[in-house]
């Protein structure tokens, strides 16, 4: 049977998640999305802002075959220094406010908030109109500008330094022009190597005289290395990523050294496990070559564009994984629509992709979305919890019938007094099941199989088999003391307004609701001791078992709902005849508990629901 409170607990549950991971600066906006996140078994992520702050700044140069740091005494004054300010300004879409702020793309913003040190950025952007001009984008990786100024016409070029040299004919050196020999690219290349395995992101600057072809003939200027330290919370995030049977997939624009530097430091990969793939080698692999390299775990896609990572989630999809992915651009909508959970950032990301997505990142954060997996993965079993718990009273309910019919006694549970418990003395505890806070296991824990089902063989199988039954003999235990007490022998007929019936009755009803308050208190944890949560910690719990009592002391006590109910009042002895049962349902269970943290193999295996 369904049970009665099954869609309002859920909605509930949901409800409450979704408005916790607001709190937590996850957006979630369909609710079964929070569901879904707990089943994630795969995360891709970005790097940029996502894994790291978003505070990129310049911190190295290499110029005239040196590298230097931007913090050295009189920097401005080494030669070329003013070509790479022209490069940096003229070349770039970002800009700064009244404030100093920039506005636009972080890392154009961080050459900006660099070059304005050093130039009066307004003066040099009047004096240098922009006539012509080729944006970045993933395929070519480089930006040119055609700029128009008292001198005649020059071009900009910024971008990744392997695309830089290949447009570059002539290298800038201690301010005179020269032919670039494969000695200064191989000497550029080892230091681009350098500057990013220390996690560094580079661009390479070069300009140009004349407007003949803006694509070739280009004198190369330097390289410029920036840092975007990584957030503090992310390595604790990663780690509780390993522990729950996650991986984590970066896919990246950088550059691979980059990379994996990065993800060195967030705790992703140790030195030398990385997997790196690379967008050109994405390009040239087949579909099972791609599935090889993603079942290693570990990897890094790096030098990336946006349909790779919509093959990537497809890819991962089609070997059996539950991929949530991160995205902010345009670009990103598709693989943010085709994966199970897409995440979309919310102070960096585009209106489309947000659009397109499940979940808004407030803080565009990974440790959020690990805070949301967990979330995820509460809310589930939350509703297991509520479900185990509303199914149990359904073997003391149905028993009586069973009974009366085969051994001919008296009916021991009225119809009426069933329908209390299942929309009187249940709904409130159910309820407070739903909003249960996390075990503390929960993070350690694989992510459950996509077959799972909510309604287990072992959940039904402790609820009616073992819970259930032993409220059930609770009950029929009640019934027959205070029968026996009563006078009354084997076959013997008693009339339904017959006091010792009555007396009975209420007993077996009372028996169910005592230990009902036992299972409610052992469905709160589904591994972790109860005690060690605390039995006062959930509140709603507390009021629903305060209001299952004040129900049975209304209905048992009450001489103006005996007649409605069937009831008769009982004594204190004959309230406590169930008490034992209780205590064993909540010790036992206990020791259940105590054995699935011990991993005893059967007990696992059978009666961990």
């Amino acid at each position: 049977n369904v049970p009665e409170g099954l869609l309002p607990t859920v909605t509930l549950c949901l409800s409450m998640a979704s408005k916790r991971m607001a709190k937590k600066m996850a957006l979630i906006k369909n609710l079964d999305s929070v569901e879904t996140l707990g089943s994630t078994t795969v995360i891709c992520t970005d790097k940029t802002g996502t894994l790291t702050e978003n505070r990129i700044s310049v911190n190295t140069l290499f110029m005239n075959m040196e590298e230097r740091n931007v913090d050295e005494k009189d920097i401005g004054q080494i030669s070329g220094f003013d070509r790479l300010l022209d490069i940096s300004v003229l070349c770039n879409n970002a800009r700064l406010d009244d404030t100093g702020r920039y506005i636009g793309d972080p890392t154009e913003g961080a050459l900006l908030l660099y070059a304005k040190d050093y130039t009066n950025i307004s003066a040099l952007t009047l004096a240098n109109e922009r006539i012509e001009e080729l944006p970045f984008d993933s395929k070519t990786k480089r930006m040119i500008t055609v700029n128009r100024s008292a001198g005649g016409i020059s071009g900009y070029l910024k971008g990744a330094p392997e695309v830089i040299l290949e447009k570059c004919s002539m290298v800038l050196m201690q301010g005179e022009e020269i032919p670039l020999t494969d000695f200064h690219k191989s000497e550029i290349m080892k230091h681009y190597a350098r500057l990013a395995s220390r996690g560094e992101r580079i661009l390479g600057l070069a300009y140009r005289n004349g407007h003949d072809n803006i694509e070739t003939a280009f004198i190369f200027v330097a390289l410029t290395g920036m840092v975007d330290p990584p957030r503090r919370e992310i390595p604790d995030a990663i780690s509780k990523c390993r522990s729950a049977g996650i991986k984590v997939v970066m896919i990246t624009g950088d550059y691979s050294f980059t990379a994996e530097a990065v993800a060195r430091k967030v705790g992703m990969v140790d030195a030398g496990e990385a997997h790196i793939l690379t967008g050109e080698d994405l390009e040239r692999i087949d579909d099972a070559k791609l599935e090889e390299f993603l079942r290693k775990g570990k990897n890094i896609i790096a030098r990336a564009a946006p349909a790779h990572k919509l093959r990537i989630v497809t890819t991962l999809q089609a070997i059996g994984e539950v991929v949530t992915v991160t995205g902010d651009g345009v670009n990103d909508a598709p693989a943010l629509k085709n994966a199970d959970m897409g995440v979309a950032m919310g102070i960096a990301g585009t209106e489309v992709a947000k659009e397109a997505a499940d979940m808004v990142l407030l803080d565009d954060n990974f440790a959020t979305i690990v805070n949301a997996v967990e979330e995820g993965r509460t809310v589930y079993s939350n509703i297991k919890r509520f479900i185990a718990y509303v199914l149990t009273s359904n073997v003391p309910e149905i028993l009586p019938f069973i009974a009366f019919v085969l051994f001919d006694i008296p009916l021991p549970l009225t119809v009426v007094l069933i329908l209390s418990i299942d929309l009187g003395t249940d709904l409130l505890p159910a309820l407070g099941l739903g909003v249960e806070s996390s075990e503390f296991d929960v993070m350690s824990q694989p992510p459950r199989p996509r077959e799972e089902r909510l309604l287990s063989p072992n959940l039904l199988f402790m609820s009616y088999g073992i819970v259930g039954m032993l409220q059930a003999a609770a009950g029929f235990f009640s019934y027959f003391v205070i029968l026996h007490m009563g006078g009354w022998i084997w076959g013997q007929q008693l009339a339904t307004t017959d006091p010792l019936y009555l007396k009975a009755v209420t007993a077996f009803f009372s028996s169910i609701i005592i230990c009902q308050i036992a299972d409610v208190l052992i469905c709160r944890t589904r591994r972790d001791s109860v005690l060690k949560k605390g039995l006062f910690s959930n509140r709603f719990v507390v009021l629903g078992i305060v209001s299952e009592l004040l129900l049975l002391g209304n209905i048992v006590y009450n001489p103006y709902t005996h007649k409605l109910f069937g009831t008769h009042p009982l004594t204190l002895f004959e309230l406590s005849l169930s008490i034992p049962f209780a205590l064993f349902i909540f010790f036992g269970d206990e020791f259940r508990k105590y054995l699935i943290r011990r991993d005893v193999v059967f007990v696992d295996k059978y009666l961990n629901w």
